[in-house]
């Protein structure tokens, strides 16, 4: 059930939840532990990275429920091991249906963790080229209803030049402003929503 304006859903268990949520389970608690939450960790940000990349043309629920699939194929998504990839280890995840089998995204899964190593070895680290783009706290949107939240901002439009620069693929801007409400570089879940608060709080003082 929604509220009068339609844009936020009310779980069976009374909770006010952003629209998105609805009541798929899987969707409910990535929703209610992880979206919105800040992510520092670097190796973290390049998984979710990837998968957002893997989610073009598709649902996040279709990747939520293949993301086990996923860090069994991908190594736990350690940049490390991903790097040294071969051309057999694409052949062998082109025939792995845990997973999407998008060679131009596999690819690009490999070319991105060199990157990351390359990121990683030549200064701050990932987590820091990533957080220094909003001066390393979570923006906070204040977004009300459902048509207050951007797609893609200017942030996110720099954020994906400059990774497309290092050699990330399918990081376009409105890829990359998913991964930023994702990660917690920005708050967007809806002021109504009894996350906005908790994630709100978790932003460094």
């Amino acid at each position: 059930m929604s509220d009068e304006t339609g844009l936020i859903t009310s779980h069976p268990d009374g909770c006010p939840r952003c629209w998105w949520a609805g009541v798929d389970p899987v969707y409910v608690a990535y929703h209610d532990t992880e979206w919105g939450v800040p992510e520092y960790d670097g190796r973290a940000l390049y998984e979710k990275l990837i998968l957002d990349g893997f989610q073009a043309g598709l649902s996040w629920i279709t990747i939520l429920r293949r993301r086990d699939g996923f860090r069994r194929a991908f190594d736990d998504f350690e940049p490390e091991r991903i790097a040294r990839y071969t051309q057999a280890d694409v052949e062998r995840l082109m025939g792995d249906a845990g997973i999407i089998r998008n060679r131009a995204k596999i690819v690009g899964t490999i070319a991105g963790a060199r990157a990351w190593l390359e990121i990683e070895e030549a200064g701050p680290g990932f987590s820091r080229f990533l957080w220094d783009f909003v001066d390393g706290r979570p923006v906070q949107s204040g977004a009300r209803m459902r048509a207050d939240i951007a797609t893609e901002t200017e942030v996110s439009k720099a954020i994906s030049k400059a990774l497309k620069a290092k050699g990330f693929t399918f990081c376009g801007p409105t890829i990359v402003h998913a991964f930023m409400q994702a990660t917690g570089m920005v708050n967007d879940h809806l002021a109504g929503c009894h996350r906005h608060a908790a994630c709100a709080a978790l932003s460094p003082k």
